[in-house]
């Protein structure tokens, strides 16, 4: 196989800025995440890609849009790990009610488990595979990470070892048929 998957990290919002976990809570980009958005556009206009999914999320929709790609195919499946009473919170807050937290091992209450989150991306990724030609996906931190340790056949709870800013680029693929991550985190396109 040759195809290749270009996941985008949304841009920067107030939260994912202060480090508050982000999932249904539809929060705008600041003005320096849309500039990282911009930032996407040149280097995502010399890829070929033959099909474009986002979250539904503003703040992925609107990253898709700024980068070049003002119609993207929306993809439930592309949403955020739903943080349940986490929501809001960071992971020092959280901690300080569950002390010994780790979002990869357990999950939150009331919020979506590894497992439930790791089908989605299979599901995801099953779906990506039977696509011709390569796809753009804009989405969010935590999904991003899950979404490629899934893909070479990583558990879930491997992702909290591959951090991931906000606007970068990471492109999985394949080399000789076995599925591989190629590029992670890149930000070079806007961190200068």
């Amino acid at each position: 196989m040759t195809q290749k998957v270009y996941i985008c990290r949304h841009g920067e919002t107030e939260w994912s800025l202060s480090g508050q976990h982000t999932s249904t809570s539809d929060i705008p980009l600041t003005e320096n995440g849309v500039k990282q958005a911009e930032s996407l556009k040149p280097v995502l206009a010399k890829l070929e890609i033959a099909h474009t999914l986002s979250s539904s999320l503003q703040r992925a929709r609107h990253t898709a849009e700024i980068a070049g790609f003002p119609n993207p195919v929306i993809d439930d499946d592309l949403f955020e790990w739903r943080y349940g009473d986490c929501e809001g919170l960071t992971t020092v807050d959280y901690q300080k009610s569950h002390p010994g937290w780790e979002l990869f091992d357990t999950g939150a209450k009331g919020g979506e488990s590894p497992e439930q989150v790791s089908a989605r991306a299979d599901r995801l990724i099953e779906k990506i595979r039977k696509m011709d030609g390569n796809v753009v996906c804009f989405t969010h931190g935590h999904f991003s990470r899950i979404l490629g340790m899934r893909w070479v056949g990583l558990s879930v709870r491997e992702a909290k070892h591959f951090i991931l800013s906000t606007a970068c680029l990471c492109t999985l693929g394949f080399k000789r048929g076995d599925p591989v991550i190629e590029l992670w985190n890149d930000t070079h396109h806007w961190s200068g």
